[in-house]
């Protein structure tokens, strides 16, 4: 019996266990919802889509953000690596091989 003992009271504290109650915990609150933009977004790369196709060299910035009204500006290569963050308030201008601009879109 005493070698059965200590096999019996570790069975009984497990099954204990399981008939304890979980304490309820209340739901998170779920995450702010982000603001939402008004009628004109920051950005708005179809004002200056006759940009595309046209090479690219970095004095064109001032004007691609003038004309878009983006706040940011990022240049994408072939092979670049970027973030897929999303900014409204950003203009990436994406090139082919030979720096030509491939297309102007926000995000």
């Amino acid at each position: 019996m005493k070698r059965f003992f200590p096999g019996l009271l570790m069975l009984a504290a497990v099954s204990m266990v399981g008939c304890q109650s979980s304490a309820q915990t209340a739901p998170s609150e779920p995450a702010p919802m982000p603001p939402k933009m008004g009628a004109q977004a920051p950005c708005n790369a179809d004002a200056i889509q006759q940009h595309v196709g046209s090479p690219y060299q970095s004095s064109l910035d001032e004007q691609l953000l003038g004309g878009s009204g983006a706040k940011a500006l990022r240049v994408l290569r072939p092979g670049d690596v970027a973030t897929m963050d999303f900014r409204q308030d950003r203009l990436n201008v994406k090139l082919d091989d030979n720096d030509v601009i491939e297309s102007l879109v926000c995000g």
